[in-house]
């Protein structure tokens, strides 16, 4: 298995009942690497982390982990695996009533058998990474939505998991809580050597961390290459979300019956 194969989607194909959501989706996730999805609401990327984490089983196609065919995995299989894939849900999904170290600390107690001691090291490392140290007896009631982030952040490399997902990271944080964030995104790919998985509609942070970007629309991989070559890009479904225009291949209205005739309106 190459570095370039750690993760892969082959021809991934995933509906609804009647509603096609992914159409024969491919990547590649390489170790070491923040690779990011980018594309309008709807477009089905959060469903891509799901598809990963097999709570979603696609109707066609593979998702192989580390060389592990994840759909074709037994329940107790799959937990095991999903030890090793840290997710960082959008505004952080914090236990409240748990304080910074114990929200940290959860998935070291929850998956391991370690002292308490050396939990506590693990966890003050961890903060410490993500510069929160001294806030780790904070309730998160005290937390700005930046510290939430980070704490969040820190929760899911709690394991050290080779696989790191962010779903829209950066929503609703401020220009400095956003830059900061996604500067410790790239320091931890780097430092850690994951796959990080980014799906964000932030192109200005996106480019500046991603080594590859996917646009998809529709379901599909319309375009794919790195921040300089999406930008040199003069693909019209590229142009159309890099430069926000509401002309261009992806409509504004979804598709439906004529309005007259869902009106009973007679022509």
């Amino acid at each position: 298995m190459s570095q370039e194969d750690f993760l892969s989607l082959d021809q991934i194909r995933f509906a609804y009942r009647d509603r096609l959501i992914l159409d024969g989706v491919s990547m590649r996730f390489p170790r070491g690497k923040v690779v990011a999805l980018i594309g309008g609401s709807g477009s089905g990327k959060t469903t891509i982390l799901r598809v990963i984490g097999g709570l979603l089983r696609p109707s066609q196609g593979r998702v192989v982990f580390d060389g592990q065919d994840v759909h074709a995995l037994d329940h107790d299989a799959l937990y095991l695996l999903r030890r090793r894939m840290g997710m960082l849900y959008q505004f952080g999904a914090l236990f409240t009533d748990l304080t910074v170290f114990d929200n940290v600390a959860f998935p070291l107690r929850e998956h391991t058998a370690l002292p308490e001691a050396l939990i506590r090291d693990m966890v003050l490392l961890k903060l410490n990474a993500v510069g929160l140290r001294g806030a780790a007896q904070f309730r998160t009631s005290q937390l700005s939505g930046g510290m939430a982030r980070r704490v969040a952040l820190a929760r899911a490399i709690a394991l050290d998991p080779p696989l790191v997902m962010y779903d829209e990271p950066f929503a609703g944080l401020d220009p400095v809580a956003l830059a900061t964030v996604a500067t410790l995104i790239r320091k931890l790919t780097d430092a850690l050597d994951t796959a990080s998985v980014l799906v964000s509609h932030d192109i200005k942070e996106v480019f500046g961390i991603a080594d590859f970007v996917y646009l998809l629309a529709s379901g599909r991989i319309v375009a794919g290459g790195t921040p300089d070559e999406m930008r040199g890009s003069d693909d019209a479904n590229v142009r159309q979300f890099l430069d926000g225009s509401i002309d261009g291949p992806v409509a504004f209205h979804y598709q439906a019956a004529p309005l007259a005739e869902d009106l009973g309106v007679d022509r």
